[in-house]
């Protein structure tokens, strides 16, 4: 497996974000090491936050919100997923597997050490930290999801596979300023095909395209978009980016979908706190705190929260609103 590291001077005077850089060493699946950096901030004997993040984002993504948490005596864990942020990145989009991912972040998880953990979680940070949950459900102690969900193909017929196939396979490759009309289409192949594609196959695709969607200050946007770049110098650092999406198990034959419905069945015993946190402009993952609600013995009761303003990366533009619902949230639920 060849591994790049981005040099530490693309993330030099990055805004917002000049927290200390914490590694830790996890085994890569063939009998090397790969290097994981996660945020740590706040006094160590503070109840654990785990904010993950997804793609193709990085721990940046919660600059905004740490302070909030740490203010209030929190201690919080903002890991960068592998191929992402200051993590290290395998070079071949082949490196990446669904399930290598889970392995990664489960050594990472068990490294630490971490125990009484709130999880938080959106996007891929849900696919991941979900399994990171239900193979570990004693080291945590309540769950938070936004934007995100644990895809399994439920009510989806096997032999439905060859035919979204066969619909996937016939769609254009789009570029990033049409993906917003896909996402909000009514009718025709899902918005998410298109994503898939353009990540996939489109050659031109770009971390900071994609983020160009957030709705930023003009005086401020081009230094954040810079700095949701900077991770990625050229298009060799951005394997996993670019095959995240294709990584989602969204046909009924996908070789995840075991371990997500097992990971399901697990969650439909985990009766400790559980907050559904969803945007309401979010195209991507709309309705998806349905589910949860539904299914999850632990949100029973719970004061889920819509996040009113905000689009699919809610971390960025409502930070405030999401980390005092994950703080109301924990002040409801105390620990035992």
């Amino acid at each position: 497996m060849k591994v790049l590291r981005t040099p530490e001077e693309r993330f030099t005077n990055l805004p917002g974000y000049a927290f200390a850089p914490n590694y830790q060493a996890v085994p890569d699946g063939e009998g090397g090491e790969l290097r994981i950096h996660y945020v740590d901030e706040g006094p160590k004997d503070g109840q654990v936050i785990l904010c993950m993040h997804g793609q193709p984002s990085w721990s940046y993504l919660y600059r905004k919100m740490i302070p909030l948490f740490t203010g209030q005596g929190y201690r919080v864990i903002a890991p960068d997923l592998v191929g992402f942020g200051k993590s290290d990145k395998p070079s071949e989009r082949s490196d990446y597997t669904y399930q290598r991912h889970v392995d990664w972040m489960c050594a990472w998880l068990t490294a630490l050490d971490l125990k009484n953990i709130t999880f938080v979680g959106q996007d891929w940070g849900g696919l991941i930290g979900l399994r990171m949950l239900t193979a570990h459900p004693d080291r945590y102690a309540r769950a938070v999801v936004a934007n995100t969900g644990l895809p399994d193909a439920k009510d989806i017929p096997d032999d439905m596979a060859p035919v979204m196939r066969e619909i996937y396979d016939g769609i254009p490759v789009i570029e990033a300023h049409e993906l917003g009309e896909k996402f909000a289409a009514k009718d025709g192949p899902p918005g998410f095909f298109y994503w898939r594609k353009y990540t996939s196959e489109n050659p031109n695709f770009k971390v900071r395209d994609v983020m160009a969607s957030l709705a930023l200050d003009p005086g401020e946007a081009d230094p954040i978009l810079d700095a949701y770049a900077a991770p990625f110098p050229d298009d060799s650092y951005q394997a996993s980016a670019r095959q995240f999406p294709s990584l989602v198990p969204i046909f009924p034959d996908d070789p995840s979908i075991p371990a997500n419905r097992q990971a399901w069945d697990i969650l439909r015993k985990f009766d400790k706190p559980f907050l559904t946190a969803f945007s309401d402009s979010d195209p991507v993952t709309a309705g998806g705190e349905t589910r949860f609600q539904q299914e999850v013995p632990g949100a029973k009761g719970q004061n889920h929260v819509t996040i009113k303003g905000a689009g699919h990366f809610l971390q960025e533009e409502k930070p405030e609103d999401l980390a005092n619902a994950v703080m109301a949230f924990m002040t409801d639920n105390p620990l035992p």
